[in-house]
Formats: C-alpha cells, sequence, structure tokens
C-alpha cells in the first residue's frame, strides 16, 4: 500500500500535532496568570526529579520541526534549488529565531525603571517589528519598494530599541545580552543543527539514526563526565542543551526519513516502527532516571528520552487518525495555529502588554482552580482564532 501523501509533501498530521503542540504551549504559558495551578501542569523546578505538563510541550515542539525538515528540504529540491541555496535558507532561518529570541529574552529582564519607556511598549515595539521584518507581503511588483521599505522600518525599529533598552537591576544596568536566547533562539540552534544534519544523511535511513544517536550520546556523555575535560570551552563552543534539543529534532526527522523510506511498506508498519521506538525511548529514560533524574531545565537524558517517546506515540496516533483515517475536520478550528505557529506565538505577547497597559485584571475567582484552567484554555483558543482572522487580512508571519 502506498502511503496516503507524496513523501515530498508535507503530511496533513504534522501540521494538526503543531497546531495541538501550540495550543498547549499557549495554554501552560498563560498559567502565570493563575492561582492554585495544579503541581502537574506546572514546570518542574531544577533540583526536582519530575516533570508537568509544561515540561513535555517545548521537547515536542522541537520533534515537530525535525518532522518537517525532510518535507520541506525535498519540496525545495523539488523547486530546483541548489544545496548552497539550501543552506542560505537555513542560516536565515537561523538567524531570524535567534534574532527574536534575544530580543525576547531580553525583554524578560529588562530594569523597568532604568528605561526612558515603559517595558510594556517596548514590548509592544518589539513584536511589530518582527511583524514589519517577517511578514509574508503580497507578491506585487507595484508595492514590491513599499514592502522592502516596511521591512528596513522594521529593522529600524529592533535597532531604535536595543539602543534605548536597559536590564538588569535598574541602579548599574546593562546592555542586551545573549542570556540563554529564549524558546526561539533554541528552536533556532536546535533547527540549525538538525537541518544540517540532515542534509548530510538525507534519507538514508542509517545515517540519520546514526545523527541522532550522536546528540543523544553526547547529552549522556555530558551528563557522565566524560566530556569533562572540555569544560575550558564549554561557555564559548557547545551543542545547545547539552545535545538535549538537538537530539529531540532528530528523532521528528528519523520518524519522517521512516516514513519516507516506507513508501512501499504497509502503513501499519510505520505505525508499528513508530510505537517501538517510542518504548526504546521511554526504556532509554526510565533507565537513566535513576542516575540524573528527570529535569527540563537540566536537560537529563530521562528527559530526553521520555519526552521523545511522548512524541513518537503522540505522532503515531495523529498520523493513524488524521492521514489514514481521515478524521481531521476536529482540528479545523485550531489549524491556524498549525499554519502560521510563529504570528500565533507572538500574539500574547501584545495582548498581555496592552492589558497590562490598560489595567485590565480578571477577579481572582476567574483565576483561580478549574474555572482559571478554562480560562487559560479559552485564551488559547481566541489567540488561534485570532491568528486564522489576521492571516485572512494579509498578516502572517514566515521565516
Amino acid at each position: 500500500m502506498m502511503p496516503p501523501y507524496s513523501p515530498s509533501l508535507r503530511l496533513d498530521s504534522i501540521d494538526v500535532f503543531r497546531a495541538v503542540t501550540m495550543f498547549l504551549m499557549i495554554f501552560v504559558n498563560d498559567l502565570w496568570s493563575l492561582e492554585d495551578v495544579p503541581k502537574w501542569l506546572e514546570h518542574s523546578k531544577a533540583a526536582e526529579d519530575a516533570m508537568g505538563l509544561s515540561d513535555v510541550v517545548f521537547p515536542g515542539f522541537l520533534f515537530i520541526v525535525g518532522l518537517s525538515i525532510p518535507f520541506a528540504i525535498a519540496n525545495r529540491r523539488k523547486k530546483g534549488d541548489s544545496n548552497a541555496l539550501i543552506v542560505r535558507h537555513i542560516a536565515e532561518r537561523t538567524f531570524a529565531l535567534l534574532l527574536m529570541g534575544i530580543f525576547i529574552v531580553n525583554y524578560e529582564n529588562i530594569a523597568d525603571g532604568a528605561m526612558v519607556v515603559n517595558k510594556y511598549v517596548w514590548e509592544i515595539g518589539m513584536v511589530i517589528a518582527f511583524f514589519l521584518i517577517w511578514n509574508v507581503y503580497p507578491s506585487n511588483p507595484d508595492k514590491k519598494g513599499f514592502y522592502i521599505a516596511l521591512k528596513i522600518a522594521g529593522y529600524l525599529l529592533l535597532a531604535g530599541l536595543a539602543v534605548i533598552y536597559k536590564g538588569g537591576d535598574a541602579e548599574n544596568p546593562s546592555w542586551m545580552e545573549t542570556h540563554w536566547y529564549g524558546i526561539l533562539g533554541l528552536i533556532g540552534w536546535s533547527y540549525l543543527l538538525g537541518a544540517l544534519t540532515y542534509l548530510l544523511t538525507g534519507d538514508r535511513l542509517a545515517w540519520a539514526i546514526a545523527g541522532w544517536l550522536f546528540f543523544i550520546l553526547f547529552n549522556l556523555a555530558s551528563f557522565s563526565g566524560v566530556l569533562d575535560f572540555l569544560d575550558p570551552v564549554k561557555k564559548y563552543v557547545w551543542i545547545v542543551g547539552s545535545g538535549s534539543m538537538p537530539a529531540f529534532v532528530m528523532g521528528g526527522v528519523v520518524a519522517s526519513v521512516i516514513y519516507r523510506n516506507g513508501r512501499n511498506a504497509v502503513n501499519n508498519t510505520f505505525l508499528v516502527t513508530l510505537i517501538v521506538l517510542g518504548v526504546v525511548c521511554l526504556a532509554y529514560g526510565f533507565g537513566t532516571r535513576p542516575f540524573w533524574g528527570i529535569s527540563k531545565i537540566r536537560a537529563t537524558p530521562a528527559w530526553v528520552g521520555i519526552c521523545t517517546g511522548i512524541s513518537l506515540f503522540a505522532f503515531a496516533f495523529l498520523f493513524w487518525l488524521v492521514d489514514l483515517k481521515k478524521l481531521k475536520n476536529w482540528a479545523n478550528v485550531i489549524r491556524p495555529a498549525g499554519t502560521a505557529t510563529l504570528t500565533c506565538y507572538l500574539i500574547p505577547y501584545i495582548w498581555y502588554a496592552v492589558i497590562t497597559l490598560a489595567g485590565i485584571s480578571l477577579p481572582v475567582y476567574l483565576r483561580t482552580g478549574i474555572i482559571g484552567l478554562v480560562k487559560s484554555a479559552c485564551f488559547a483558543l481566541l489567540v488561534i482564532l485570532l491568528t486564522g482572522v489576521i492571516n485572512r487580512i494579509g498578516i502572517k508571519l514566515k521565516i
């Protein structure tokens, strides 16, 4: 039996998986606004041997980044792009993610009283600049100069925000720093390593698995002390997350490569393969847990193994449901989160800034317990619906 779609095209289940993950990301990112949040929903502390739902969402997103890479590169090659052009595109996407990540993480470290503008005004300006630079403008030759001017205006706005930035302590402020690059920056580094690895391995499954194992073993070696001799250079040159984050990306790459190589195989074989890999990853995660525990903040091997296993199971289920059984209409309401993910991710930054400046706050009873959780779920859904609306009027970010 042939796969339900051409191996050069993106599977619907990947977009649905991304949409579900994005919904959960917005939901857990809104938990800060609630009172009495159940512990199993929150991030676990660095010293804890534990993992909450919030610790699973980001690895799932990185896994989806990996799932998309083989299809995206195949489509570029189908259009005639050379490897040099593909590398250039990878570099441009990485630069965009790093730049946005650095600005966002510096916003989180603003010394509000030391700046000439309110931190929330700075935040709104930052997001507006992102939209000006990376919006998908219409293909209209008559307005090309105008669209280029908007992009330049976005860069100038970012430069201006950087000039007036003050971070850290208001009494002794500092300028912008990379810090930990922020979520988008971590995605950028992980995407770079995963995409370049796939560019080298292609659809050769053994080589793709070797690339995946390299990052997993690098992470394991880092925790076991094997790489301690590299401590002098660790501050300057290191694999992001000690290999954990590109390991998630490469896990997704391997899953897609298996699908692309199994074009003449029965689809159930692909599902069984994903489930077997998921079991192996869970066994690895729980097997390493006694040594370093489960921790997202420390990026332990157990966290890598368990979250990769969960991602493989989730993808297997959605592939079966969406691509094989064709049951996908239920996801229409959240589809914008799967196709305009960056737009969806940035909207809450403007929302939180605007309501804070306006002094708007919900009563405590609407931010507590089950009611509070429903409120955060509704907020996530509203953000996705708003993303769909602004997409239809021509505002959609793409890098």
